[in-house]
């Protein structure tokens, strides 16, 4: 095994799909896995599939096609807003897109009258969190703008929650997805067969109850591969938060003073760092820096070892509670959602499937 490395645990995360996905399905709530923390890895999005997951979803086109080449055959879609750039792309490789404009959706609908094909729409609405969608008092007149479109198939609407704003999923904004779902129907009288209720933050809303009646699909990325409800950091019950590690290995073991030596300016990343003066400490170097990951979102496994920040290939420790640790240890780390988006990009992490 190389190092830094994650490993990645399949029954792990399929374990925490099938729960998961028993929730949902319990509300008649399909599940769209998303694909992107791990790159659109194909033995783990069969173990997605595995678990249950009826949809894919992916930000990156680079990574649906690689999943169907692959040979994945249940639907994926493209999550993040398509450029114009790439509509041919998206309309070739996915099977459809989450969309906010109208020019957008008119190109993707050109580009699939040229290649023969229908593209399915999702059109996102703006519920709070300030990211993508269409305010909803602009919803209808969208919809008009959609379905004059020869090759496209306006399958229903959704929002996103949590990712920019941390806006968190409640009874009201979920409700306004499934009213104006029932003003498209009223108006243009026409089936809105998804309305899709955001993302793993949504789950424990549903788990308490909170969620109205209506909501036909969650896009969970996160609560699959971590165990994690986003909104709050916590543990999903019955889910496993260890299915995906890091492991980095001490290339430093010194006893040096806590507090640096000299005028302080401006660290790497342009930031003046600021440092509490704790006297000598046993400190640990392991080969893993901020280019590799969020460093912030790493939390050590062992509770005695501390982060004490990172360069961007140095990430220091404070081991002054263990003394086993030593040259060539080997460090196991949980990850943040964003650590794991970081590490599995890293080209300079390796990946393991166990």
């Amino acid at each position: 095994m190389r190092f830094p490395c994650v490993t990645i645990n399949l029954k792990k995360i399929e374990h925490n799909a099938e729960k998961l996905v028993k929730w949902c399905s319990e509300r008649q709530i399909e599940v769209m896995a998303v694909t992107k923390g791990i790159c659109g890895l194909d033995k783990v999005v069969r173990t997605f599939i595995k678990g249950g997951a009826k949809k894919l979803g992916d930000s990156r086109i680079e990574n649906i096609v690689s999943l169907k080449q692959a040979g994945i055959s249940i639907p994926i879609y493209l999550l993040r807003i398509p450029m114009l750039s790439e509509v041919e792309d998206v309309v070739r490789w996915a099977d459809g897109s989450l969309n906010s404009e109208v020019k957008a959706i008119e190109a993707l609908s050109a580009a699939a009258k040229t290649l023969g094909k229908k593209h399915k729409v999702i059109l996102m609405v703006e519920a709070g969190d300030l990211r993508e969608g269409v305010m909803p008092e602009n919803v209808l007149d969208t919809v008009s703008e959609i379905i004059k479109l020869s090759n496209i198939e306006f399958e229903g609407i959704g929002t996103n929650l949590g990712c920019y704003g941390g806006v968190k999923a409640s009874y009201d904004n979920m409700k306004l997805l499934v009213d104006l779902a029932t003003d498209i129907e009223q108006t243009f009288g026409i089936e809105v067969k998804t309305i899709s209720g955001g993302n793993s933050s949504t789950l424990m809303l549903l788990k308490q109850g909170g969620l109205p009646k209506g909501i036909t699909q969650f896009r969970l990325g996160e609560g699959i591969l971590l165990g994690n409800d986003p909104s709050t950091s916590r543990p999903l019950p019955d889910t496993y938060q260890d299915a995906i590690l890091l492991k980095a290995e001490v290339i430093e073991v010194k006893t040096k003073p806590s507090y640096p030596i000299g005028e302080i300016g401006l660290d790497a990343f342009g930031n003046k760092p600021v440092f509490e003066d704790k006297g000598l400490m046993r400190r640990a170097i392991v080969a893993l820096g901020k280019q590799d990951c969020r460093i912030e979102g790493l939390t050590p496994v062992d509770k005695s070892i501390d982060i004490l920040g990172a360069s961007s290939d140095h990430l220091l420790l404070d081991v002054t509670k263990n003394k086993d640790i030593k040259v060539g240890s080997i460090v196991e780390f949980n990850l943040s959602y964003g650590a794991l988006l970081g590490l599995m990009t890293s080209k300079y992490v390796k990946k393991y499937i166990i």
